[in-house]
């Protein structure tokens, strides 16, 4: 049963043919079983020997994030994957690698020749506005250059040029970025002294960029000057600003032959554009088709490459070698896979898989399904587990939702809370297909959800409490006999005379009224009478807490009181289960010392004290109530669980410390004689027996630790006279050699196998201790710190399972909240349409709180109180969580939809 410990691993040495070495690779990778080990470690990436192979599927998975791109910035949809494809052989990835190169040759081309239209056509657009904006200027000439028009005939043509030279006005025309035109005009004018004319016009709608294809706001504008110095700085600050100028002749004739020409021009590009646009989207289409497929086989080809570096290659460089570690339940599966890939690549040699022995630390591997792989990445969050430790994730699948339900326990909260876990687990094929990282959170734990949701409806029968209301459906074992002012036995009405109390008084004389279930309908003599026959049937509610506690005035009390109990109940007997999974890991790896040494001391320092306290507390439930007939088993005579366990770790049993809360108790003592002779012999045993064994817990080890190297230094001194012996005559010192493994076991020769521990198994935990504990003051401090801790958190831990009772007392009392101080405004709303609106709102607001604070919200706080109780309190017990993960070689990984777990 791998969840319950991880699964059996063995190192293995594979010798591959070159020739067969990327088939059986391949057919690993579908397996998915085998972990390989980098025998190449102290090589850099380029010193590997498949690191040309590496580098052209890194430029193809290139290629393809371009074709992506492209395809997805065109808004083509990629097809998913139907089926996986298998890893294409390498004569095959050369018919990939050009196919791909050729299709981005070929897009690049388009994406190059279309951005040289697009700017030739954003010209000539500008071209077009400039030309219209130009020709509303000039379109009076008479206006503008009004001095050329009336130069005299009469004047000689000579002086006629230079009067004309010296006053005719220029421009120039272009467009400019409108973000851009305000500094553009500025500048301009200071150049110019104010010399310069200038009209600026933003066009009312903005031009395609040709290069990103965003959206840019220009503005036309046209620039009078005179003279051919402020022709030099005009051109020059209109370089400056990134403005483009274009030629506007003066005449308008010449203007309106240009504006053809312009708009010709235009529409020939449209067409070409077009074109261009359409066979783009072809080629983008019939690549969206094929790429996934093609994702998938590059990264399949990569990954068997990258694992093929890992291989050192043996002196005749015709063999691959490779070390792996293989979980023993997979080995067959391993040689099948490993046959048929060297017979698909015809090779005359089979690959040769041997064991190795060896006392490496194994990695971890805990093979689950989609309902434990959520509650196993909750313990892999803490730490790996240690190699065949004990995991903890088989039994977080019934304690962590059972424990988020004790602090939940809503029953109407947890039904919305299981019907959207259940809505995730139908659909859960559609739904893994949803990108989102908090959905995908979410999604990964749903059957942590479901089972969260089904444990709270359970406590939420116990707790009797839906949406902050209880359900009688047993009927209430308690009669409120309110008496009416004046009538004595009659029904109490609400709004009719008046309560002397509204607490549920138990007590019954039964000499008033004997076999009476209700007082309701019988006369009385006088009040007296009527207070003799309590609220209580004299039987209790069938299952869970009695829906008359509800309206009750003592009612946190009462619940306070049994809740926190039962926090201390539920956390003593988590803590004493993690401790009793760490004697299982003793039994299981021969640490029979251990047992002796480390589990006795901390459940004979646990139990006598807190197990005792919690005998205590089922003691207070079965002996005392507020229905016994004796008088010292009244509730009011029940003594303190607190104060007893104080005085009991503080021995102090005096007199003041001993008195009964009235003279009518007599005394404060649960059990044995009314002077407390057995209850506090019993209790300064439990003392003495916790305090004892403090010191065995902080020396055994130790010791037991001293005491082993002093043999394993005798054994190693007498083994060194013999081989010295041995040596002056005629065998081989060689063969007598001792091995002193990692573990400090010493061995008279041969090797050291993994295999020698419980059952083929790699005891990790006494390795790890010893490797970093290799002398006695090293293990003594070591020893000493875990002996504080553990005392420390026996008190703090049990302590913090209070937790328990304070977030299940916080959701309780913010459901009533919201239901008082809410919904029941609506229900006291005025009568005919105005109530149904106020009914409507209210219930409006009172859903979307519960669903967002106390669903969401609380549920977060408690998931995380569980977990927390999970990790510190249970799980410090008996997990170290050291080892290592198990990654295997595995195609899975490279799936777009693939996640690494």
């Amino acid at each position: 049963m791998s969840i319950f410990r991880s699964e059996k691993m063995s190192l293995y040495q594979l010798f591959l043919q070159n020739e067969s070495a990327y088939r059986c690779m391949s057919e690993l990778g579908e397996l998915g079983c085998v972990e390989f080990r980098d025998l190449n470690s102290e090589a850099t990436a380029f010193q590997r020997t498949f690191s040309a192979e590496v580098a052209r599927c890194n430029e193809m998975e290139r290629k393809l994030r371009y074709l992506e791109g492209q395809i997805v910035k065109e808004d083509i949809k990629i097809e998913e994957l139907v089926d996986m494809p298998v890893a294409p052989l390498p004569k095959e990835m050369v018919d990939l690698e050009a196919a791909l190169d050729k299709m981005e040759s070929e897009l690049r081309e388009i994406n190059v020749n279309a951005e040289a239209l697009n700017k030739n056509f954003g010209s000539l657009t500008e071209m077009k506005l400039t030309l219209q904006n130009a020709e509303n200027y000039l379109a009076d000439r008479d206006g503008i250059f009004g001095v050329n028009e009336t130069i005299s005939a009469a004047t000689a043509p000579e002086e006629g040029m230079a009067q004309l030279n010296m006053q005719r006005f220029r421009f120039v025309t272009g467009v400019v970025s409108t973000e851009k035109a305000q500094g553009f005009e500025r500048m301009l004018w200071r150049a110019g002294r104010g010399n310069i004319y200038l009209r600026i016009s933003p066009l009312a709608e903005p031009l395609k960029d040709p290069v990103t294809g965003n959206d840019v706001q220009k503005s036309v504008f046209i620039a009078f000057y005179q003279g051919e110095q402020l022709k030099g700085r005009v051109k020059k600050i209109c370089e400056g600003y990134h403005a483009a100028l274009y030629p506007c002749p003066e005449s308008a004739g010449l203007r309106r032959e240009t504006s053809v020409g312009v708009y010709s021009r235009l529409q020939d590009l449209t067409t070409i554009l077009d074109q261009t646009k359409e066979h783009r989207h072809r080629v983008l289409v019939a690549a969206a088709k094929h790429l996934r497929t093609w994702i998938v086989k590059v990264r399949k080809i990569k990954g068997i490459f990258h694992t093929l570096n890992m291989l050192s290659v043996d002196v005749t460089s015709k063999a691959l070698v490779a070390e792996c570690w293989i979980p023993d339940a997979d080995v067959y599966k391993v040689r099948l896979a490993l046959k048929q890939g060297s017979e698909a690549s015809d090779s005359a040699f089979p690959p040769i898989l041997n064991e190795l022995p060896t006392n490496a630390k194994p990695p971890t591997y805990f093979r689950t399904n989609k309902f434990t792989h959520g509650f196993q990445a909750l313990v892999n969050a803490y730490g790996m587990a240690n190699y065949r430790e004990v995991n903890p994730g088989l039994y977080t699948i019934i304690t962590f939702p059972f424990l988020f339900a004790v602090m939940f326990g809503d029953g109407g909260h947890a039904i919305i809370v299981t019907m959207f876990a259940s809505w995730m687990c139908l659909n859960e094929e559609k739904l893994s297909k949803v990108k989102g990282e908090v959905f995908g959170i979410i999604f990964g734990g749903r059957y942590i959800i479901l089972l969260m949701g089904i444990f709270s409806i359970y406590t939420g029968f116990i707790y009797n409490d839906f949406f902050a209301k209880a359900f009688n459906i047993f009927g209430s074992a308690w009669v409120v006999n309110y008496q009416s002012e004046g009538r004595p036995g009659e029904e109490y009405l609400i709004g009719e005379g008046s309560m002397e109390s509204a607490m549920l008084v138990p007590d019954r004389h039964y000499d008033v009224c004997p076999n009476r279930t209700t007082t309701r309908g019988y006369d009385f003599d006088n009040a007296t009478d009527f207070q003799s026959c309590g609220h209580y049937r004299q039987y209790p509610y069938p299952f869970g807490v009695d829906p008359v506690w509800v309206i009750a005035e003592n009612k946190i009390v009462f619940l306070n009181s049994y809740k926190m109990k039962l926090s201390i109940i539920l956390g003593v007997f988590h803590m004493s289960f993690g401790v009793f999974l760490n004697l299982w890991n003793f039994t299981y790896f021969k640490r029979r010392v251990s047992i002796l040494l480390e589990f006795l001391p901390r459940i004979l320092f646990f139990w006598p004290l807190f197990g005792y306290m919690m005998s205590l507390m089922f003691l207070k439930w079965i002996k005392y109530g507020a229905n016994k007939e004796e008088r010292v088993l009244k509730s009011d005579c029940a003594p303190s669980i607190l104060i007893t366990f104080i005085n009991m770790m503080l021995l102090s049993y005096s007199e003041e410390k001993t008195r009964p809360p009235n003279e009518e108790c007599k005394t404060v003592f649960m059990f044995g004689d009314d002077e407390g002779v057995t209850q506090k012999t019993l209790q300064i045993a439990f003392v003495l027996i916790a305090v004892l064994s403090v010191p065995v817990l902080l020396f055994g080890t130790p010791i037991q630790f001293k005491m082993k190297m002093n043999r394993m230094n005798k054994a190693k001194n007498n083994y060194s006279h013999s081989g010295s012996r041995g040596s002056s005559g005629h065998g081989d010192p060689a063969d007598h050699e001792p091995i002193v493994n990692s573990t400090l076991h010493v061995e008279s020769g041969g090797k050291h196998d993994v295999h020698d521990g419980h059952n083929g198994d790699y005891d990790q935990n006494q390795g790890s201790n010893d490797d970093d504990h290799n002398t006695f003051g090293d293990v003594m401090i070591y020893q000493a710190i875990h002996t504080i801790e553990y005392v420390l958190e026996c008190i703090s831990h049990t302590a913090s399972y209070l937790r328990l009772w304070a977030l299940s007392l916080a959701h309780s009392q913010l459901s009533e909240v919201l239901w008082f101080m809410v919904l029941r405004i609506g229900f006291k709303a005025l009568p005919g349409y105005l109530g149904s609106i106020t009914i409507f709102l209210t219930f409006g607001f009172w859903a979307g709180a519960t669903v967002s604070i106390l669903i969401a919200m609380e549920g977060m706080s408690a998931f995380l109180h569980t977990l927390r109780l999970h990790w510190v309190e249970f799980q410090s017990k008996f997990y170290k969580g050291e080892g290592v993960k198990f990654h295997a070689f595995h195609f899975k990984r490279v799936t777009d939809d693939a996640k690494d777990d």
